[in-house]
């Protein structure tokens, strides 16, 4: 792939990436058994602590980074981004030996990055300030540059995420902590939390260190929010996106639904706690 190849992104096509969803979520369904927002941390909820940012203009471009604990997140990143920031169009970076062999990424929002060169540092600016003075966009990023277990806070966020900020004058900065989880059911739970935000245009006084820092602190506090909702295993504080399959299923099911025919009871395949 052409060292210049990111820099000419075209806008992926909305009909595809409609066909994508169509597979996307009944996909996540049968390999999830929830995928549950916090809820005192909606976007919703947090952004009258920004006067002058409106999530509700969709003209405003948003940068989300989240940590990065497994092969899922890229999909689940890209539905989270149809439920939470439509219309804007979903935009992530990937390693452009990777695009080169699964070209159809391009058609979803991924665009190339040769991972370690200066010119794929430039290349990677270039490209992302570009989606930036577009309406309708937001970037995903996942500054650990690493796989990282969601409890690992000991690597630095990778210093392109505060240099973007620097260079940035509009759009909003969204932290967001992901850890999967195994409670009562058969399947995961994806929880998801959003951290305190950011707006560019309120802080374009800051430096590249003051923006390292901030972005560092808000996304490993919400992490550590999270961490201790997820050891107290409660489904109550969190908001379900995604309904998927409860029970165990096969055979263990059916010897349970036949119990519950005899003493004729509604069958109920969940064996907890159910998210609202």
């Amino acid at each position: 792939m052409k060292a210049n190849h990111a820099t000419s992104l075209k806008p992926p096509s909305k009909w595809f990436q409609n066909g994508f969803h169509r597979f996307l979520e009944p996909y996540l369904r049968r390999h999830f058994h929830a995928m549950a927002v916090h809820r005192d941390t909606h976007l919703d909820q947090q952004l009258p602590a920004i006067p002058s940012v409106d999530l509700s203009d969709a003209g405003l471009p948003v940068l989300v980074y989240c940590n990065h604990p497994s092969w899922w997140d890229p999909l689940l990143a890209h539905l989270l981004n149809r439920l939470v920031f439509a219309p804007r169009q979903f935009y992530a970076p990937i390693d452009a030996e990777a695009l080169e062999k699964y070209p159809v990424f391009e058609r979803l929002g991924f665009f190339g990055v040769q991972m370690k060169s200066n010119a794929g540092a430039a290349a990677f600016l270039k490209t992302t300030s570009t989606i930036f003075q577009r309406d309708h966009a937001a970037l995903w990023l996942t500054p650990e540059g690493r796989f990282c277990d969601a409890r690992d806070h000991d690597a630095a966020l990778m210093p392109g995420l505060a240099h973007l900020c620097h260079r940035l004058t509009r759009g909003l900065v969204v932290p967001i902590a992901i850890e999967y989880v195994f409670w009562e059911e058969r399947l995961p739970e994806c929880l998801i939390r959003f951290g305190e935000c950011v707006s560019i245009e309120d802080h374009s006084d800051w430096g590249k260190s003051h923006w390292s820092d901030t972005l560092s602190e808000r996304l490993r506090s919400s992490q550590n929010a999270l961490a201790a909702l997820a050891i107290a295993r409660q489904a109550e504080p969190f908001d379900n996106l995604l309904r998927g399959q409860q029970g165990a299923s096969g055979l263990y099911d059916f010897f349970r639904r036949m119990n519950a025919f005899a003493r004729g009871k509604k069958f109920n395949p969940a064996h907890g706690q159910q998210f609202q």
